[in-house]
This record gives C-alpha cells, sequence and structure tokens, in this order.
C-alpha cells in the first residue's frame, strides 16, 4: 500500500503543560504538580499525528526566531513529519499555556507569535498541496491563508479536511471548497447555530462531529448519517485527542478506507492519544491505534 500523501497547514506552538488537581477558577491559584515543555499547535499535532498514523506528512506554517523555534523544528523533524516549507519569522514563536487537572480535563491559552504572520502562499506551497492526496487544516492561522490554501487544493483535485478549531464562523470561499469538516457541538453552533451535524451540510458535503469519550457522529449529502462509538480507555490528558482523530481519519480516507471506517479507526486514535500526558508526545502510532481499533471490535 503507498502511504498517504498528507499536507498539513497550521500552527506551530510550544505547548507549556502543567499538571494540577483541580482546574483555577478566576483569581485563584492552585498548587500544581508535573510540568512539561511540549511541541503543539493544531497544524504540528495533526501532522505529526498524520505522519505517525502512517501518512508521508508535510507541514505548512510558520515559526518564530527564538529558541522554540529552533526546538519545535527539531522535535517536528524528528517525529518524521517534513519541514522543509515550514517558514521562520523573525520575533516570538507560538506558546500554549495548558493546565490539565486530574480527570484529564484541560483549559487552553494560545499567544500565536509567528502563527499571525503565515499570509499569503508561494510558488512552492501551492505545488505541495497539488502534489497531495489530502490537505488537513484547522483555524489558529488567519482564515485567509486557510481558505487560500484550500481553494488551491480544491482546484488541483486535493482533498480538504477542515478541522474547524477554535470556534469561529467561516468563510463561505472556504466552505465551498471543504470536502470533510470536522467540528465539536461548540464549533457546530459556532458555524451553524445547531449540535447536530446535519444543518452543516447546507455548507459542505460530509461532516463528522465528534463526541468526545461518546465517539463521533458522520453524516453527508447522500443521506448517510452513521453515530460511530468511542473506544472506552481510562483517560490522562484529552488535549491533543481531536488533533490525533483528525490526523488519522485523514489518513486512513486518503488510503481509500470506507468513510465511516475510517471515522472508527479515527476514533480508536483519538482513545490512545488520551491515555498519555501532553499533545504532540501522546500521539499515538500506527501500531497503537490498530491495536486498540482491533480490540473495540472484538
Amino acid at each position: 500500500m503507498n502511504r498517504a500523501r498528507v499536507v498539513v497547514v497550521g500552527s506551530t506552538n510550544m505547548d507549556l503543560v502543567a499538571k494540577a488537581p483541580v482546574l483555577p477558577k478566576p483569581g485563584e491559584t492552585v498548587l500544581g504538580g508535573e510540568f512539561a515543555t511540549i511541541p503543539g499547535g493544531k497544524g504540528a499535532n495533526q501532522a505529526i499525528a498524520a505522519s505517525r498514523a502512517g501518512g508521508q506528512t508535510r507541514l505548512l506554517g510558520a515559526i518564530g526566531s527564538d529558541a522554540f523555534g529552533v526546538t519545535l523544528k527539531a522535535r517536528i523533524d524528528a517525529a518524521g513529519v517534513d519541514t522543509g516549507l515550514l517558514r521562520v519569522r523573525y520575533g516570538a514563536s507560538g506558546v500554549a499555556l495548558i493546565t490539565v487537572d486530574a480527570g484529564g480535563e484541560n483549559t487552553i491559552v494560545v499567544a500565536p507569535g509567528a502563527n499571525t504572520q503565515f499570509t499569503d502562499l508561494t510558488g512552492p506551497e501551492r505545488a505541495a498541496l497539488a502534489d497531495a492526496d489530502v490537505l488537513i487544516a484547522q483555524l489558529e492561522i488567519p482564515v485567509e491563508t486557510v481558505t487560500a490554501a484550500a481553494v488551491a487544493a480544491h482546484e488541483a483535485g486535493t482533498r480538504t479536511v477542515l478541522n474547524a478549531a477554535p470556534a469561529r464562523a467561516l468563510p463561505v470561499d472556504l466552505l465551498a471548497a471543504v470536502d470533510l469538516l470536522v467540528v465539536n457541538e461548540t464549533e457546530a453552533v459556532a458555524i451553524s447555530g445547531e449540535r447536530r451535524p446535519e444543518p452543516l451540510l447546507e455548507s459542505v458535503p460530509r461532516v463528522v462531529l465528534t463526541l468526545g469519550p461518546e465517539g463521533a457522529w458522520y453524516v453527508d449529502r447522500d443521506g448517510t448519517s452513521v453515530r460511530v462509538p468511542g473506544v472506552k480507555v481510562a483517560t490522562v490528558d484529552s488535549t491533543a485527542a481531536g488533533d490525533a482523530f483528525t490526523g488519522a481519519l485523514a489518513v486512513a480516507w486518503a488510503e481509500g478506507r470506507e468513510i465511516v471506517e475510517a471515522v472508527g479507526w479515527a476514533c480508536a486514535a483519538g482513545a490512545a492519544c488520551a491515555r498519555t500526558l501532553g499533545a504532540s508526545t501522546a500521539l499515538p502510532t500506527r501500531e497503537q491505534i490498530d491495536e486498540l481499533f482491533g480490540q473495540s471490535r472484538s
């Protein structure tokens, strides 16, 4: 089987992760525990997720000229992701401040840094999009850049998977170029005003509504509507579970798997990720996904 060729257009951050028994309320100081510095950002996370899931993956985005940027590039390279087109911009890299409680719930504040400077697309970036089987994009970089990438991919015949996070209303031009939309309930409400996936079919041909530990709900314009059950695991940290899901889903779909099976395999990827603390460091390998997926079907 040929490896799926995946291009990810998105953010790259350094995640500063602190564990605490509870999440602090406004104005409250909580004494925490473990602390870790981990490469993150939805773009980098989904690129690493796709690579570990078996995709031949390239990341398009921007890092800063600071020490975080040097570390980010080295660690993303080490995960098997092609960073040859990753831009370096003078100044700070993106940073995410993450607090994780004892139950695996989290709060996240992102200072985007160099990600805000990822504007327009170069000729080599457009060529990479045209050469890919699937584009994965999110919304932590300027939406104009996301739209330009999706339109370029669509015109070249490359499938586009949009994980519409963080939640926001989306331009009509962007939605028109999306082949598969991945959202949670909050993001679905931001786009359509509804918590159900069906209203989103007015804008895109296929939708996956993620439901956390409960799995996902897939619908399309052909009338398919399937609730795919989640895979039960002991949750340690859910920070990157959605990124694991999206990366694995894109790889499975690009490999030619039937879409509902691809959603089930992606649910196993999200569950496997949630068993481990961290973002990029928790993203599962293809073997780990296969093992958990097999267990869920036995």
